[in-house]
């Protein structure tokens, strides 16, 4: 490996011992918080060793940095440590190339393998405690909704009336939904039912609003439809691959699940709302 790259593995290794120090700042388990600073020490110790061979102090990948941080925020520090296990696990095999010594060699395997074992000891957060309320609420109103706007799309024109009722049906929808799960959770006895039914309700409510969204903009209902569709698929693209890295589930099998049965449901609604508006003769 000529010094160029052995220059990008070493800013690697310096953003790395940012993205871990950041972690245990903000980490409140003590044991957790120990080994993302013991990580964020090893990788620093790593940068200093490759700069022995660049010959060259490195500055981390700021907009890398930034972009985890704002990742972890957002999608907990469970699906970030899933995504160093692979960062972790690849530059095992990038470290097997490396024309350095061999204790250097062997030192930086040995901790990046460490690494992969603390970092599944470490995997635990509320986006993951939490991920059946989450997909209870995210399942329920991709395929109700979904199959509510197709229907109503072939039953009124107005795509006004149809985001409004849609509206409606989405927020009545989810706050049955985070009702039913806080009774749910309340009657097995769950630590937090009030937490589980609030991730409920808020992950249906973004759905409503994302699948919705096209009827308020637009006034071409069946160009609305393909969108909310889209967005459909879209939402269920991402949350699946979240599910692949965060809980290490098969992502194609998942994803071509809940594609089918919302599409399924979708394709169900429009033939009853193309029957409806035919047999009521609805024209609004």
């Amino acid at each position: 490996m000529d010094k160029l790259n052995l220059y990008k593995l070493q800013k690697k290794e310096l953003t790395e011992h940012y993205i871990y120090k950041r972690m245990s700042e903000k980490m409140q388990e003590p044991e957790n918080k120990k080994r993302m600073k013991l990580m964020a020490k090893d990788d620093l110790r790593h940068a200093k060793v490759l700069q022995k061979y660049t010959k060259k102090p490195a500055k981390p990948y700021y907009i890398r940095l930034w972009l985890t941080n704002l990742l972890a925020r957002i999608l907990g520090y469970t699906f970030m440590l899933r995504l160093r296990q692979r960062s972790e696990n690849k530059n095992q095999t990038i470290y097997q190339n490396l024309l350095i010594d061999t204790e250097d060699k062997d030192m930086l395997i040995t901790q990046d393998k460490t690494h992969e074992t603390m970092i599944i000891e470490t995997i635990e957060d509320d986006r993951v405690t939490y991920i059946r309320a989450i997909v209870l609420g995210l399942n329920d109103a991709l395929v109700e909704l979904s199959g509510a706007l197709a229907g109503l799309t072939f039953a009124i024109a107005n795509t006004e009336i149809i985001s409004i009722t849609g509206l409606i049906t989405g927020i009545a929808a989810a706050m049955s939904m985070a009702a039913s799960e806080y009774l749910s959770s309340s009657a097995n006895n769950h630590s937090d039912a009030l937490k589980s039914s609030v991730y409920t309700g808020i992950s249906y409510i973004i759905v409503v609003i994302i699948l919705i969204l096209p009827y308020l903009i637009l006034d071409n209902r069946f160009i609305a439809l393909g969108i909310m569709l889209s967005s459909a698929m879209v939402i269920i693209f991402l949350f699946n691959y979240f599910m692949c890295v965060a809980m290490q589930y098969n992502f194609k099998r998942r994803f071509t699940q809940m594609a089918i049965i919302s599409l399924g449901i979708a394709f169900i609604s429009f033939i009853i709302g193309t029957l409806l508006g035919m047999i009521f003769n609805v024209d609004i």
